[in-house]
């Protein structure tokens, strides 16, 4: 097994780290990179919610930037362990989607997400993220608005440089954390290389992003139930 980690620049240590210790050889190519929007709220839309959710580290670092560490006193949420984690450096302590499904659907499924009528929720993501927590809540009768707190964009790569390097060192694994990642990924392989990339094993973080996967011609697609990484470790049978 050779595997290729593709998470943000400065986000790939924990991984490599396990990795390494047992023995498997890796490349880290970030497929994704992140940058702070210019995007404020409001203090008192804050101060004011009775429930913030959290859907990735960035969102929890990248709010952290702009309130300089000092988040209101309400509800947390978290959609996976790893954004959990983070909101603890801030002594945060979130409710978190199930260890069998740290999505979308996992954070709805918690029984405190249940009748949250009229409730004010902020959802902290990036740009553009994912729309289906703020429909299902909104169905619950919960008022919802966002903070889109980053966005993501595309590194400058090489496509031919860059996929002839991972082919020479028989890459045959590669870590997907992210729906944007995928994406990204099979926009940056030439399409004479198709087949190569459609012969690796791909770990995705979500039953969402494994259908993308498939409907884009991917074969070996395994569903992590989340991107932190116990989760892939269990998914790389490591």
């Amino acid at each position: 097994m050779k595997v290729l980690l593709t998470r943000p620049e400065g986000r790939n240590q924990a991984m490599a780290e396990q990795l390494k210790n047992k023995g498997v050889d890796f490349i880290v190519t970030p497929l994704l990179a992140v940058a702070a929007t210019l995007s404020p709220i409001e203090a008192h839309q804050l101060s004011q919610a009775d429930s913030i959710i959290f859907i990735s580290t960035n969102a929890v670092h990248f709010a952290a930037q702009s309130l300089k560490g000092q988040f209101p006193n309400c509800r947390y949420y978290a959609v996976g362990q790893a954004t959990a984690d983070a909101l603890t450096q801030y002594n945060i302590q979130a409710e978190v989607a199930p260890e069998n499904s740290q999505d979308s659907e996992g954070l709805l499924s918690l029984s405190s997400l249940a009748e949250i009528q009229h409730q004010r929720i902020i959802i902290v993501r990036g740009v553009g993220g994912r729309e289906t927590i703020a429909e299902k809540l909104t169905l619950r009768q919960a008022k919802v608005n966002y903070w889109e707190v980053y966005q993501r964009v595309m590194p400058k790569l090489d496509a031919q440089s860059v996929c002839s390097h991972w082919q020479a060192a028989q890459i045959d694994t590669i870590v997907v954390t992210s729906g944007e990642v995928l994406v990204n990924l099979i926009n940056l392989v030439p399409k004479e290389l198709f087949a190569w990339l459609q012969s690796c094993h791909i770990i995705v973080p979500s039953h969402r992003v494994e259908q993308r996967a498939k409907t884009a011609g991917l074969c070996h697609v395994t569903n992590a139930n989340g991107a932190n990484t116990q989760a892939v470790l269990q998914a790389l049978s490591l």
